[in-house]
């Protein structure tokens, strides 16, 4: 119920319009994967998504960030938020396992490739991540999602989102090819989310 409202608020203050371009909302299990300028990111792209699919999906943070301040947590564990650790990572704390668990309970994920926020002007080059998540689990769709104008709603820096429209859209599914290397698939799917900028 709180979570339906926190959706609702997040598509109002955008004033977002969803897409689905080559595609169709599906309850089966996906990895969605956007560029990243803004903190509402995750939550506008959660809060696009068709309720029965939203309740499998669980968007992917940064501990560093979320966990700072009561009202920080408070939200992340609203939307069910997945926190993992960018400071210390090693074997022995790799974040991917987190992840690789939460996919084995058969939740779907949001996560950024690029690592950090960008200034949305351009998608900036993906991390890693992507490549290994998908080796672990190459059944899986994998949706490119791409956000507009959400750096401009709540620009680096401010509190208070600003009343512009925003868009939100989902394009044609992909896997890992076999054979494909690491580099060749980090840039097949970054041109994938490049190819939904209007």
């Amino acid at each position: 119920m709180i979570s339906s409202m926190v959706a609702a608020i997040a598509r109002f203050l955008g004033g977002v319009r969803v897409r689905w371009m080559g595609c169709q909302p599906d309850t089966r299990q996906r990895i969605y994967f956007a560029n990243h300028s803004s903190h509402l990111d995750f939550v506008v792209l959660w809060a696009a998504l068709p309720p029965q699919v939203r309740d499998a999906v669980r968007p992917v943070a940064g501990r560093d960030y979320w966990e700072r301040g009561i009202v920080r947590r408070f939200f992340i564990n609203l939307v069910r938020g997945v926190l993992v650790d960018r400071e210390h990572i090693c074997l022995s704390k790799n974040p991917l396992e987190c992840l690789t668990q939460n996919l084995a309970l058969g939740r779907s994920l949001i996560i950024f490739p690029e690592g950090t926020r960008g200034s949305g002007a351009a998608i900036g080059p993906f991390k890693s991540g992507l490549y290994y998540l998908s080796m672990r689990r190459p059944d899986l769709e994998l949706m490119p999602v791409y956000l507009e104008n959400l750096n401009c709603i709540l620009p680096k820096g401010t509190i208070m989102p600003l009343p512009l429209a925003a868009s939100v859209t989902f394009g044609p599914a992909m896997r890992l090819e076999k054979r494909e290397t690491r580099r060749a698939f980090l840039v097949r799917a970054r041109e994938a989310l490049c190819d939904l900028r209007p």
